[in-house]
């Protein structure tokens, strides 16, 4: 971990944009997760259809694969990205599911992309939003609802190839 250097540092210390137009066009995917935490009562609202705000999960879905695509805008050193595909799936745990006995939202977003960088970056804000979306909707009811455990899973491509979490 000493040899390696962080690429949007250059040379004097400065931010910078990798110049990836030497980089190998490649198929990259990446895997992320998040999990949003709240009351069962909350929980239940959602999976019920009842919130006030309307389908929860399908309006967390979407804003999920709207953030992947412009990941670019709101990370300032990511590259703008020709996405090719971008899924998010967000599953009900109740209680008991959880080692935790934590109850919520699991988040998990799939991005892809044929091209000369990773889409990890795509892939977390994925579920970042996707989370926040949910707490956008159900905060209302339940103000304590709680971000956790939004990490990368999985990345595949590129020259360092295939990277999975333990």
């Amino acid at each position: 971990m000493a040899e390696q250097q962080l690429t949007h540092i250059d040379e004097n210390g400065d931010v910078r944009m990798v110049d990836v137009s030497d980089k190998d066009i490649t198929k990259r995917v990446a895997v992320a997760e998040g999990f949003i935490a709240m009351q069962p009562e909350t929980l239940e609202l959602i999976t019920s259809g009842q919130a006030a705000k309307g389908d929860v999960l399908a309006c967390a879905r979407v804003a999920g694969v709207m953030a992947a695509k412009k990941t670019s805008d709101l990370i300032p050193m990511c590259h703008p990205l020709p996405i090719t595909k971008a899924k998010v799936d967000c599953t009900p745990v109740r209680e008991g599911e959880r080692e935790d006995g934590l109850v919520g939202i699991h988040v998990t977003t799939t991005c892809g992309v044929t091209g000369k960088t990773g889409i990890e970056m795509e892939a977390l804000t994925a579920a970042s939003i996707a989370c926040l979306t949910v707490y956008d909707m159900c905060k209302a009811v339940d103000r304590g609802m709680e971000i956790m455990d939004v990490r990368l899973l999985k990345k595949d491509g590129g020259k360092t190839g295939l990277w999975e979490r333990k």
